[in-house]
C-alpha cells in the first residue's frame, strides 16, 4: 500500500513521539497504510532506523526519524527545531512517548524523570510546534493519557516527588495531567482549526515499564499479559482520533476504545488546568505559551 490520493490520510503529515515500539510503533503503522507521511521519534538511532524500515515495508513510503531523549528540555527543543526544518507541513501531532518508574530518577534538567517525560515533554514540544500546526491547519493534536489518570492529583506542593515519591503516585499525577494539557490546549486554540484531544489506549502487552518496574508488576504483569491488548489493538483509538474525518472539529475530548468517554472529574478543574499550564511554562522557559 503507498501514498496514493485515494487514502485518507494522502498528503498529510503525522508526527508520533514514542514511534520505535509499541503503542506508538503500531500508530505510525497503522497512519502510514492510511498514506500519511509519517515521522517518528526515538531515543536511539538504530531502533529509530529498524522501525522507520519495518514502516517503509508495511506501507509508509515517507518515513522520518528524529532522535531525541524526550526527557531533556535541550533534547525536546532541539529535536522541535529539526522537525520544523525537515517538515514544511505539520498536521497531526501524536504525543504518544511516555514511561513509569518505581523509583525516583532525575533529568538531565533535574526534573524527576515521570514529570518531566510524561508531562513536560508533549506541554514543551506542542508549544514548540504550534505554529507550524495552526499554519497546517485544520490540524491535530493527540495525546496519549491513560485511565490512570483518574487515580491522580496535581499535588503543587510537590509535583516531582521531592518530600515523598511513589512510582504509581508519580505516573497517576503524569496521566492526569495529559487530559487537563489536552482540555486546556482545546480552550486555548478555540477558533484556530487546532484540535486537542486526550485518549486511553486500554491496557497493552509491551515493554512499558520494564526498565524499574514495580514489585507489583514484576509478579503479576506476567500472568496478566495474555489478557492484555496488542500494540495494534492498543493504537486503534490513536489512529482514530488522529485521522478520522468525523472528528475534524471535535476537541476538547477523552476518548476510550474509539469512542468519546467523561473523564475523571479532577481533569475537569478549568482552575487546576490553567495553574499547570503556567507552572509547565515556567518549568520549561517558555513565557507566553499558547497565550489566550
Amino acid at each position: 500500500m503507498r501514498n496514493t490520493p485515494g487514502l485518507p490520510m494522502a498528503g498529510r503529515t503525522v508526527l508520533v513521539t514514542g514511534g520505535t515500539a509499541g503503542i506508538g510503533k503500531a500508530t505510525a503503522m497503522g497512519l502510514a497504510r492510511l498514506g500519511a507521511h509519517v515521522a517518528i521519534t526515538g531515543r536511539d538511532r538504530d531502533r529509530a532506523e529498524d522501525a522507520a524500515r519495518e514502516l517503509r515495508a508495511s506501507g509508509g513510503e515517507r518515513v522520518d526519524i528524529f532522535v531525541g531523549d524526550l526527557s531533556v528540555q535541550l533534547q525536546v527543543r532541539r529535536l522541535a527545531g529539526e522537525v520544523l526544518q525537515r517538515l514544511p507541513r505539520l498536521d497531526v501531532l501524536v504525543n504518544n512517548v511516555g514511561g513509569y518508574w518505581n523509583s525516583r530518577h532525575r533529568t538531565a534538567d533535574g526534573r524527576e524523570r515521570t514529570f518531566a517525560l510524561n508531562h513536560l515533554a508533549p506541554f514543551l514540544l506542542t508549544n514548540l510546534l504550534l505554529d507550524r500546526l495552526t499554519r497546517s491547519a485544520p490540524a491535530r493534536v493527540v495525546t496519549v493519557s491513560s485511565h490512570a489518570h483518574a487515580m491522580g492529583r496535581i499535588d503543587f506542593d510537590d509535583l516531582e516527588g521531592e518530600r515523598s515519591y511513589s512510582g504509581a503516585r508519580a505516573y497517576n499525577q503524569s496521566k492526569l495531567a495529559n487530559v487537563l494539557f489536552a482540555y486546556e490546549l482545546a480552550r486555548r486554540l478555540n477558533g484556530t482549526a487546532v484540535t486537542a484531544n486526550a485518549l486511553h489506549p486500554g491496557v497493552v502487552s509491551t515493554a512499558f515499564g520494564a526498565e524499574d518496574p514495580s514489585r507489583v508488576g514484576r509478579l503479576f504483569v506476567p500472568f496478566l499479559r495474555p489478557f492484555m491488548k496488542t500494540p495494534t489493538r492498543g493504537a486503534a483509538t490513536s489512529i482514530h482520533v488522529a485521522a478520522n474525518p468525523d472528528l475534524e472539529q471535535v476537541t476538547g475530548r477523552y476518548f476510550v476504545n474509539g469512542n468519546p468517554k467523561r473523564s475523571a472529574q479532577p481533569s475537569y478543574d478549568e482552575t487546576t488546568a490553567a495553574r499547570l499550564w503556567q507552572v509547565s511554562a515556567d518549568l520549561v522557559g517558555l513565557a507566553g505559551a499558547a497565550a489566550k
